[in-house]
């Protein structure tokens, strides 16, 4: 399952959030560090093609989204990298995420107590990002001194590695995250079994006001943005207002459709944040559909028919003969699996096919 850690300055909106995410309950209270443990929650991904799906294949037990694991992690301060405020609390919890969803606040609201003073999404964006930097750069330079006593006695792999190792606190000490470091698979592997946090994917989530939702955030959010470019040229920013989607969830789907359009939004914030997840890690959805249930899985983009099956269950993987595929959309087109037979619309694959993202699967297999 998907994991993403919500982190950021206390009071930028992470818990409200993560409590409109999850319908959790995770505290929000005006004070830092509310968030002392970290909250789980499982979201389900928003598509509306499974739901479509389902109404075609009307399956016994209905459908199961794919889901997402949101981790609401403890506010982060400045000084965070040497154990300030909960910074060790904060810096464990988020090594155990797949990526990061920086939340930064572009709001100002008297009521709201800002950390720092005023609010700035630029300092608060720089305050987070050194933090993360100097963590990474405390458990870079001591695995460098390690490894540098093993290269002076000629051991190749340690000697590529300190090479590595070095072009990594270039990286941190510029500011810029050891993701841009990375060349090899080896590089990726290595550095998260460190645990480095800048190698991690991250996404900003830019907390605005109600009101300047429809355009989208204004020149606060621009100028986020462009520091955003400077230390991650591809990074993405997503802006939402976490009050408005905690008032959203209180909504009836008529209310909730009718709240968007009077914002001047087509889409929820959250349903934004989880689709930009999927973009920030490369994957894509295929589908089940079957008389007890459809159902709808994860997959890294460019994966084989024989790696989905191992997604669904081993034994589909250990005993695969082929699948039979069917773009999503032709299916629903079709209303059913005989009529898009009949048609010749389903086609047998190997274990070597590049599955699609909306394809529907059906492995034949034999254990």
């Amino acid at each position: 399952m998907l994991r993403l850690g919500i982190v950021g300055l206390p009071n930028v909106g992470k818990s409200t959030l993560f409590n409109a995410l999850t319908n959790a309950g995770a505290p929000a209270e005006n004070y830092p560090f509310c968030t002392v443990d970290k909250n789980v929650g499982v979201v389900a991904v928003p598509d509306d093609r499974l739901a479509r799906l389902n109404d075609v294949a009307r399956p016994k037990r209905g459908m199961t989204p794919a889901f997402v694991e949101f981790y609401d992690i403890a506010g982060l301060v400045q000084g965070a990298s040497r154990g300030e405020g909960l910074g060790n609390q904060f810096l464990a919890h988020i090594r155990e995420v797949d990526a990061i969803v920086h939340v930064v606040r572009c709001f100002v609201d008297p009521d709201v107590t800002h950390v720092m003073g005023a609010v700035d999404p630029v300092r608060d964006h720089d305050v987070v990002t050194a933090e993360l930097a100097l963590a990474d750069l405390a458990v870079i330079e001591r695995r460098l001194d390690k490894v540098r006593k093993t290269a002076r006695s000629g051991v190749k792999e340690d000697q590529e590695e300190a090479a590595f190792l070095e072009r990594v606190v270039n990286e941190l000490d510029a500011g810029r995250g050891a993701r841009d470091a990375m060349d090899t698979p080896e590089h990726v592997r290595l550095l998260r079994q460190l645990g480095i946090l800048t190698a991690k994917p991250i996404l900003y989530a830019a907390n605005v006001a109600e009101d300047t939702l429809a355009t989208g955030g204004g020149p606060v959010v621009e100028a986020l943005r462009v520091s955003v470019r400077d230390h991650h040229e591809e990074a993405e920013v997503v802006v939402f207002s976490a009050r408005f989607e905690a008032e959203l969830q209180q909504l009836t789907p008529g209310e909730r459709a009718e709240l968007l359009a009077s914002a001047g939004i087509t889409e929820p914030g959250l349903d934004r944040l989880i689709h930009a997840g999927y973009r920030l890690l490369g994957l894509e959805t295929f589908f089940t559909v079957g008389e007890n249930e459809v159902r709808a899985w994860t997959l890294h983009k460019g994966s084989t028919a024989f790696e989905a099956a191992g997604v669904i269950h081993s034994d589909f993987q250990r005993g695969f003969i082929r699948c039979e595929t069917i773009a999503w959309d032709a299916l629903v087109a079709e209303g059913s699996y005989k009529a898009a037979r009949e048609k010749g619309l389903i086609r047998s694959e190997g274990r070597d096919y590049r599955v699609r993202d909306g394809d529907v699967l059906l492995f034949r297999f034999n254990v």
